[in-house]
């Protein structure tokens, strides 16, 4: 497998270099300050970004309407976009590599390097290719294609202004990295009825039902009575803004598909005013070590983490610190807990 994976970037590395050469012999004569300019003047006319690397990872984001998302118009985190549109502004030039280190840092390139090419207008302009980082750490070594003066002749150092770092970590083709991360953000006036369903503790289960200025608290579908309406509302608002913690990067896809068939311990349904309805599925994570007790095998729950499974069928991790205040009704609400054994996993004391 490894002579594969070899062969196949020795391969890629050929091509691009192949394809290199025949751009620089089409531009022969380009003055260096000419192939070392790579800062887009007026980043506000930057309305494409195409990020590749030889990971064969890819991702493209597009500008309409002063807000970045992906190529299908899907939502992305905007300061991630940001991050590049400063980049692009404020690159500039560092220092000139070693003679001797030339042709050795075009191969280091050739076969791992990130591309990110830049449309301006609509069109394409500029190309950056970024290698490795620099010895000091403090720059990165890039080449440069434009479309007016065509591929740069050698590598060169480039930096950020007032930035002591390398450039690359801005730009990732990752899509995962890239997705917004928020599940809930909706007002209290958006809201018609939640629902949590608790497997692991039936009797936790409840559901708040909001029909303009009436509101009702149900317990396992009784209605709970001397509610406080002000309580009602703490708890509503906390759908203001619920972030899932990162998306999956440990769980290939038979794995996935292993735990959204299991049980999950609850179900989070929230349905708006609109009648539209988001439906979480939340699963616990069992931690890798485990341990005999009484000649039982126990297996420890993360008691910080959990999978969730979105509407989309993405799998993520998600907080207990920031979920349980959807999770625990019995916060807000007069509650029966005499059924109540455990919480999240946690005896109740």
């Amino acid at each position: 497998m490894k002579k594969i994976i070899t062969l196949i970037i020795a391969i890629a590395a050929v091509a691009f270099l192949a394809w290199y050469v025949l751009r620089l012999n089409k531009n022969k004569g380009q003055s260096d300050t000419e192939l070392i300019e790579f800062a887009i003047e007026d980043v506000s006319t930057v309305d494409k970004i195409v990020i590749t690397d030889t990971e064969d990872y890819h991702f493209e984001i597009i500008k309409k309407n002063g807000v970045w998302t992906d190529e299908d118009g899907g939502c992305i985190m905007q300061e991630n976009a940001l991050f590049i549109i400063d980049a692009l502004k404020n690159i500039e030039f560092k220092g000139y590599l070693p003679d001797n280190a030339l042709e050795s840092t075009k191969l280091k390139i050739a076969s791992q390097n990130t591309k990110v090419e830049i449309f301006q207008n609509g069109e394409w302009t500029k190309t950056w290719f970024l290698g490795p980082s620099s010895q000091d750490h403090y720059g990165q070594v890039m080449l440069l294609d434009t479309k007016d003066s065509g591929p740069s002749a050698f590598p060169v150092i480039m930096k950020l202004k007032g930035v002591h770092g390398i450039i690359s970590p801005r730009f990732y083709g990752d899509k995962r990295k890239w997705l917004c991360t928020n599940i809930f953000s909706l007002g209290i006036d958006e809201i018609s009825k939640v629902e949590i369903k608790m497997f692991d503790e039936p009797a936790r289960s409840f559901s708040v039902v909001k029909n303009g200025s009436d509101m009702k608290v149900y317990q396992q579908n009784q209605l709970l009575t001397n509610v406080d309406t002000a309580m009602i509302f703490r708890y509503l608002n906390n759908y203001k803004k619920i972030h899932y913690n990162k998306p999956n990067y440990v769980l290939n896809p038979l794995q996935v598909d292993s735990v959204k068939q299991s049980q999950p311990f609850a179900i989070l349904t929230v349905t708006e005013t609109d009648q539209s309805k988001t439906d979480i599925k939340c699963f616990r994570i069992s931690i890798d070590e485990s341990k005999e007790a009484e000649s039982i095998e126990v297996y420890d729950i993360d008691q910080d983490h959990f999978w969730a499974e979105l509407p989309s069928g993405q799998l993520v991790k998600c907080q207990y610190f920031v979920f349980n205040p959807l999770f625990f009704g019995h916060i807000y609400f007069p509650m029966d807990q005499s059924d109540f054994t455990t919480v999240d996993g946690f005896e109740l004391k």
